[in-house]
């Protein structure tokens, strides 16, 4: 009796795609399936797109080393900018207040006024176009502002042609968009101004100085205000015979002697200083750790944003060149 002869049927081995389905449904990432079983040529799993970055990990590295490296000097060479500030509270309605509750509704005749207004005049003031252009050219501040453009050898501008060169406009410009700040608590009513500028000691120093402007201008004003209304009211009580008119005239007169009492003995006349400005020690800007990390991850985005762009090409191009053939 001849051996029968046992006939072994192997099963196929799985293609790749059944592999990559099988494991995915294991895995439990979802891959698109249509009724065919086939894998969707327009969705991508979230295997595969790990697989292609992993392809391309060294790209991915390279170009997030390089940016780092480049951030390093890049945030190294930019230049430091330190910030004084000055805590101030409002001293004018203070020292006014008393002077207000006495004349009570008097103050308000022959338009004399006397203290209220809080902060908005003060901070309006300084800052104004006004007063910064004579604190700028006061101090000489032009030629500092604009060193860059400057050639102190030459002493001329570093321009083209005359139309360019830096005047007082484009100063206040600047220095009340990069270098001045102020900022009040609407809760407390204090006011907090910051100089901002490369030189630690000038900071501290214009900011103090800022200050000090301000009074003396708000002080001025006040004195100049009060001896025209002195003028006036002295005028007007020779005038009259009516006493009772007098009499109302006399206080107004009184109040507004006051007023200027107040003004020339009062140095801190708008604001009172509680913490003057000081030479600070660290920088303002820039936060060189903030740019390196940033740039870091800006170039690893920007890999990876290659990478798929770069997949989604080769992609396409073979879609395209097989529907031609088909």
């Amino acid at each position: 009796m001849k051996a029968e002869k046992s006939v072994f049927m192997r099963k196929p081995a799985n293609t790749p795609s059944e592999s990559l389905s099988r494991g995915s449904e294991k895995s439990g990432v979802g891959v698109a399936h249509n009724p065919s079983g086939s894998v969707s040529d327009d969705e991508v799993s979230l295997l595969e797109l790990w697989i292609i970055l992993w392809r391309s990990r060294w790209l991915i590295i390279g170009v997030t080393a390089v940016f780092a490296a480049l951030s390093i000097p890049y945030a190294l060479m930019q230049e430091e900018w330190f910030s004084a500030s000055t805590l101030l509270a409002p001293a004018k309605e203070r020292s006014t207040s008393g002077l207000t509750r006495q004349l009570g509704g008097l103050i308000g005749l022959a338009g004399v006024t006397v203290g209220g207004g809080g902060n908005v005049e003060p901070l309006a003031i300084l800052q104004s176009r006004d007063f910064l252009a004579s604190f700028i050219e006061e101090q000489n501040l032009l030629k500092v502002l604009f060193s860059a453009q400057w050639d102190p050898q030459t002493s001329s501008w570093l321009v083209d042609s005359p139309e360019d060169e830096p005047d007082m406009r484009d100063a206040v410009e600047y220095f009340k968009k990069n270098i001045i700040s102020v900022g009040e608590d609407s809760v407390t009513g204090l006011v907090t101004l910051a100089v901002n500028w490369t030189d630690p000691e000038l900071a501290a120093k214009w900011a103090n100085l800022l200050v000090d402007r301000l009074n003396e201008n708000l002080r001025d004003r006040e004195l100049a205000e009060a001896e025209a209304n002195v003028n006036y009211l002295q005028v007007e009580l020779g005038e009259t015979n009516i006493v009772t008119l007098q009499q109302s005239i006399g206080r107004l007169l009184e109040a507004e002697l006051q007023k200027v009492m107040l003004a020339r003995g009062n140095a801190e006349f708008a604001f009172r200083v509680i913490d003057r400005a000081q030479t600070p020690k660290t920088r303002f800007k820039p936060n060189r750790r903030l740019i390196v990390v940033l740039a870091t991850f800006l170039g690893g985005m920007l890999s990876v944003l290659f990478v798929f762009t770069r997949h989604a090409v080769k992609v396409t191009r073979k879609r395209l060149t097989g529907d031609e053939s088909g």
